[in-house]
C-alpha cells in the first residue's frame, strides 16, 4: 500500500489528483485540509493539515510514502516549506506544485526559493511548473460569475497569449511523479496544447456561457486594484509575465509523461458547459 498526502486536497489540482489516486489499486490517499470535515472525496481519508498550524504537520506526514506539496501563496512560503520538510520522514517522495518558467523570475525570487528548498533537501523530489489553469473560468473566485453575468473576460494581456492547462492534466502528471520511478530530480514545464489570445479565449468561452463573451483588456494596476501587500505583488508579477509572453509557451510534457495529450480549452469547456 502506497500512502500519499495531498497538502491542498480541496484545491484546483488537489481535488482531481485525489480522485485519480483514489482510483488506483494499492493507494491510500490522505486529503490534507485546514477543515477536514469539508473533505468529501470518495476514497480519500481527510487529515488535518494547515500552513497556519505547524502542530498538524507531523501527524499528517507520519507514515506516508509520497507527498503532493501545493506551494502556499504566502510571503513566507519558502520558510514554511523548509519547516514542513524538516518534520517529514526522509524517505518520502515530494512533488512540488510551482509555476511555469520560474527561472525567469530570478534565482532569489520567492518562487525559486520555494523550489530550491525542495531541491536542496534530503527528499527525492519532482517539480511541476504549470501554465494558468483552465479552472479559473469555472471558479466563482475568479471569472465564472463575470462571464455568466456580464459576458466579459476582464484580463490584462496586451495582446499576449496563454497556453491554458486543465488541472486534471497537471494531476495526471503528478500521479506518475508520486507513484512511479523515473521522475526523481525532474522539473516538468506543463502547458495545454495551444497558446490562445484572450480574444480567442473569449470566443471559445461564449459557447460555454451561451452568449457572446468579449475580452476587455485593462491595465495591470486595475486588475490588482482589489489586492494589497504580498498578494498584490504576486498577481502583478504574474500578469507582467503573461504580458511578456511567458505563459504562451507550449510544451508536450503532459503527453510525454502520461501518454495522453493535454486537453484543449474546447474539450475542457465541453465538459463543464453550461457556465451559469
Amino acid at each position: 500500500m502506497t500512502r500519499v498526502l495531498i497538502t491542498g486536497v480541496r484545491g484546483k489540482t488537489g481535488h482531481p489528483l485525489a480522485e485519480q489516486l483514489a482510483a488506483r489499486e494499492g493507494v491510500e490517499v490522505l486529503g490534507g485540509s485546514a477543515d477536514p470535515a469539508a473533505v468529501s472525496i470518495d476514497g480519500v481519508r481527510p487529515v488535518a493539515f494547515s500552513w497556519d498550524d505547524p502542530s498538524t504537520w507531523s501527524a499528517a506526514t507520519a507514515g506516508i510514502d509520497a507527498m503532493y506539496l501545493v506551494r502556499p501563496d504566502l510571503a513566507q512560503a519558502p520558510e514554511l516549506i523548509e519547516k514542513l520538510l524538516a518534520v517529514t520522514p526522509a524517505d518520502v517522495k515530494v512533488t512540488l506544485l510551482s509555476e511555469l518558467d520560474a527561472d525567469s523570475l530570478g534565482q532569489g525570487s520567492w518562487a525559486m526559493r520555494a523550489e530550491d528548498v525542495v531541491r536542496q533537501g534530503e527528499h527525492r523530489w519532482t517539480v511541476l511548473r504549470p501554465s494558468w489553469f483552465m479552472q479559473v473560468f469555472t471558479d466563482r473566485r475568479y471569472y465564472r460569475d463575470e462571464l455568466a453575468r456580464e459576458g466579459t473576460l476582464t484580463f490584462p494581456a496586451s495582446g499576449a497569449e496563454v497556453a491554458w492547462i486543465d488541472a486534471r492534466d497537471i494531476a495526471a502528471v503528478a500521479v506518475r511523479a508520486l507513484l512511479e520511478d523515473g521522475h526523481d530530480g525532474k522539473t516538468y514545464e506543463l502547458s495545454g496544447p495551444a497558446a490562445l489570445t484572450l480574444s480567442r479565449t473569449a470566443e471559445l468561452l461564449s459557447g460555454a456561457v451561451g452568449k457572446t463573451v468579449a475580452h476587455q483588456d485593462i491595465p495591470i494596476d486595475d486588475a490588482v486594484g482589489g489586492f494589497s501587500g504580498f498578494e498584490r505583488d504576486m498577481f502583478t508579477v504574474t500578469f507582467e509575465r503573461i504580458r511578456d509572453g511567458v505563459f504562451a509557451t507550449v510544451t508536450g510534457t503532459v503527453e510525454e509523461v502520461t501518454g495522453s495529450p493535454a486537453r484543449s480549452l474546447e474539450t475542457f469547456l465541453a465538459d463543464v458547459a453550461p457556465l451559469d
